[in-house]
């Protein structure tokens, strides 16, 4: 059990007055977060939060606000295969909480979700998502999820839910019933009333936040049996229930109006569409002259995120990232209350309204910073009072943490190339320091500054670590996406060597002690630097790394999405010279692997392929892998251990 700061709940014997317990670096960084998830009871009085168990598991427990209240441990999973995800409340005495897991071994491994209910106490558990039986034609692996919490309903909330057909023929248990549809469910009996029955194609609907369905989006057509990446939207107008055309949303090139969030009052729709080249938000009315108005714009990154409030998900702001992550409020109050409260708190963190009471009189406030893993706070509007209740990251309590610092370097072709710096505390204007270039996954994402554990655990092993938003990296808009970090490969893995270029001409990094280090994307883009340019980075850690791109098209090969991957990660003609298990005889530096084996992300066997590939090539390598863990090696004790591998295995290859 965790400890829960304003109650001072012990957890483990304190050292003897005097001593000062050694702290294990890589246990510290590589723990689990202690907060996973965190929510606010409907009246304010009670918290729920989804805490890491033994190994992979996980575990819910509530707590009163009430003085000398103690946490009790609600519900708890293994992991194997499922976790707890998000946890919320839907009466002052009952949570819904999303399952999910992977399933499968060898070459098929498949994801799943599951929604299900639970008292407090936990007693009366229910299964919200609909079930398969031994005569459904195919397995559900979507549950399908809460789409309106109904605050105006005692314990029911409306689901977005999949059915599948049964061969029950003949009988009164024979159902027909496909697709996606919405149920209202009672969450203590099960009693459910049909709202929208499935429809084939369905993938998701928006409620107005008071039950009644607005918008509904339906998969485009298909060609030859694949997805095309085009989605169909559908709106009603107030009291009607005759399906309009609203607009549509391609993925392939992210062209159109994709809907966030329905407001009842405005009749309105929010949603992201492009303007000049950068994802912006804008409205939709629901009626027929959807009118659109432009809400915010940014004239240098894409604006994606919408600022919600309160159990109908209100509306109040929208956030996004240039150096750090901006916010933008249309709500004064919330705008005031959240600037005052940066400014009372320690070192000004960034503030963030996770939940709140039905009321909005009680709000669930997180903040964070790049040297502080973070902390939740209960702040009473009324009294003006600020309770610090949860830190997210126990281990690292009394532990100095290092600052990250946005920068930009130039690229080869004079690109500016934005990034994130990170030095060993006391050694930030230090030179010829031993460093590390670690290039995130994705590709389509970008590094924000904020805290980062595996940066902060390699500067607390003396290394400087740059996080480069190499081109390629979505949130800049469609000139720095490219055509992503695949198809576009020599561009972004060009900006990641040029990152370590930069380092080394800036006196900052020694060239003899440079590496590169990454995860999924960031993996691929470690070896594939190593392939383009054998000369800058001395070691390669890849992290369940992508390393051959015609295994990653196969590897979808029997689902609907296998022309989108296909062409998302190019012509197979042209894949060879950007796979680097293709090329591992022009990697000359050692090269550690990491993966796990229910990764349903990047199949193990691209690591099994590099390393065999290396071995063939007579390069000096090691593959550690887990047989339980996907792809984020949801394990304290294996994260741990990866990174004591990691120190231990650059620090030889680096001669430190």
């Amino acid at each position: 059990m965790r400890t829960l700061l304003i109650l001072a709940i012990v957890t483990a014997a304190a050292p003897l007055l005097g001593e000062a317990a050694p702290l294990d670096t890589a246990a510290a960084f590589g723990a689990r977060p202690s907060v996973i998830h965190a929510s606010l009871s409907p009246d304010g009085r009670r918290v729920a939060y989804v805490a890491p168990g033994k190994g992979t598991g996980s575990i819910l427990y509530t707590v009163s606000l009430d003085k000398d209240a103690k946490p009790r441990a609600t519900l708890s999973t293994t992991g194997k295969p499922e976790h707890l995800g998000d946890c919320d409340w839907v009466t002052n005495d009952r949570l819904v909480c999303n399952v999910y897991g992977v399933v499968g071994t060898g070459s098929v491994v498949l994801p799943f979700n599951r929604i299900i209910a639970v008292n407090l106490d936990g007693s009366n558990f229910l299964m919200l998502s609909t079930r398969n039986n031994n005569y459904s034609r195919g397995f559900l692996f979507g549950g399908g999820g809460v789409i309106d919490w109904l605050p105006e309903k005692d314990g029911a909330v409306m689901m977005a839910r999949l059915y599948l057909p049964d061969d029950h023929i003949g009988t009164h248990l024979g159902s027909t019933k496909e697709g996606m549809g919405v149920d209202q469910i009672d969450t203590r009996t099960l009693k459910t009333t049909v709202v929208e029955p499935p429809k084939e194609l369905v993938a998701q609907y928006w409620s107005d936040g008071h039950g009644v369905m607005r918008v509904m989006g339906v998969w485009g057509p298909r060609s030859g049996g694949q997805d095309t990446g085009i989605m169909l939207f559908y709106y009603r107008a107030p009291g009607s229930q005759q399906w309009l055309k609203l607009a549509e949303f391609n993925s392939t090139d992210r062209s159109g109006f994709m809907p966030y969030q329905v407001d009842r009052e405005k009749n309105v729709v929010y949603g992201i569409k492009k303007k000049d080249g950068r994802q912006a938000i804008y409205t939709v009315s629901l009626d027929d002259s959807l009118h659109e108005e432009l809400i915010y714009a940014s004239d240098s990154v894409d604006v994606t995120d919408l600022i919600r409030i309160g159990r109908r998900q209100r509306v109040v702001g929208v956030s996004y990232a240039t150096d750090v992550r901006r916010a933008q409020y249309f709500d004064s109050d919330i705008e005031k209350l959240t600037a005052a409260l940066a400014k009372a708190l320690p070192d000004h963190p960034a503030v963030r309204v996770v939940d709140s009471s039905s009321d909005e009189g009680k709000l669930l406030i997180y903040t964070s910073r790049d040297d502080n893993p973070g902390m939740y706070y209960l702040f009473d509007r009324q009294s003006h009072q600020l309770r610090p209740l949860l830190g997210v990251r126990d281990e690292l309590d009394g532990v100095k943490l290092a600052g990250m610092t946005p920068i930009t370097y130039p690229a080869a072709d004079g690109t500016s190339v934005p990034g994130y710096i990170t030095y060993p505390v006391g050694k930030e204007n230090a030179k010829g320091l031993p460093a590390i270039v670690l290039p995130h996954g994705g590709p389509g994402a970008r590094d924000e500054w904020g805290f980062n554990w595996l940066a902060q655990y390699f500067a607390a092993r003396g290394f400087v670590v740059l996080q480069p938003n190499f081109r390629g990296s979505s949130g800049y808009g469609d000139d720095w996406y490219e055509t992503n970090g695949f198809r576009s490969w020599p561009t972004a893995i060009g900006d990641v060597l040029d990152a370590g270029r930069w380092l080394v001409a800036q006196g900052i990094a020694d060239p003899g002690k440079l590496a590169v280090v990454g995860w999924s994307y960031g993996g691929y883009a470690a070896l594939q630097s190593a392939v383009t340019d054998p000369g800058v980075f001395k070691a390669v850690v890849a992290i369940a790394p992508v390393t051959d791109l015609n295994d990653l098209v196969d590897q979808w090969r029997n689902f609907s999405n296998h022309a989108l991957m296909q062409s998302f990660v190019g012509d197979s003609g042209t894949l060879h010279a950007a796979s680097p298990a293709q090329n591992a005889d022009k990697i000359k530096v050692p090269v550690l692997l990491f993966h796990g084996a229910l990764d349903a992300n990047v199949a193990i066997g691209q690591s099994r392929h590099m390393e065999n590939s290396l071995k063939t090539a007579g390069v000096k390598h090691e593959l550690v892998t887990w047989e339980d863990l996907d792809h984020q090696l949801d394990d304290s004790g294996a994260r741990a251990d990866m990174l004591r591998k990691s120190d231990a295995f650059l620090r030889q290859s680096l001669g430190m």
